[in-house]
């Protein structure tokens, strides 16, 4: 950083995370290196509060984490999402690969980290059962192939029929044609 430079939000998260990690790195002994550890953040990200990338030919993980993550929760949640980040990246450096299963559970347990991070953001679409009495439904962020088209779907718990509801303006449609009726009547309010 050169004379006169503000520090920007970016880095205060990097910062932050950085020596949250290290903390937590030392606290409990993980042998996590931390030269083979790299820190994003992203502007875009409006569903997933953070994400650790394998970069296997450089042998490096890198942590993505969210901006508006940062901004809507505490710092106490927003460190837990660091902690999972770190399990994936201990996960990576050890054996490879990572996911989401016992020997993740395991160390999560250990530093008090959450096997999943609660969702930052109000869903765009809203899937839901067209059967009376099921109450089966999904949300998304962004328009997949479910949302586009729920005619070629069905509902996850009694196969009946889905419709979709555009959560700014109500609007549900279930079919391809309705989905792009409603994304015209829409246009700039889409």
């Amino acid at each position: 950083m050169t004379e006169g430079e503000e520090l920007t939000i970016d880095d205060e998260i990097v910062a932050r995370a950085r020596i949250h990690a290290r903390e937590v790195i030392d606290e409990h002994d993980l042998g996590l290196a931390l030269d083979a550890l790299e820190w994003r953040v992203s502007a875009r990200a409006r569903r997933r509060a953070g994400l650790c990338r394998w970069h296997a030919d450089r042998e490096v993980a890198t942590i993505v984490l969210a901006r508006r993550a940062y901004e809507r929760y505490e710092w106490a949640e927003f460190a837990a999402v660091v902690r999972h980040e770190l399990v994936h990246a201990w996960e990576f450096q050890r054996f490879g690969e990572s996911g989401h299963g016992s020997r993740f559970r395991e160390l999560a347990a250990t530093l008090e980290a959450p096997r999943h991070c609660r969702s930052f953001a109000e869903p765009r679409y809203v899937l839901r059962c067209r059967e009376r009495g099921c109450t089966w439904r999904a949300t998304r962020h962004r328009a997949s192939k479910p949302v586009r088209a729920p005619d070629g779907y069905r509902c996850g718990d009694c196969g009946g029929a889905l419709e979709v509801e555009h959560t700014d303006s109500g609007r549900t449609w279930e079919s391809a044609s309705g989905f792009g009726g409603a994304k015209a009547a829409l246009g700039d309010e889409w």
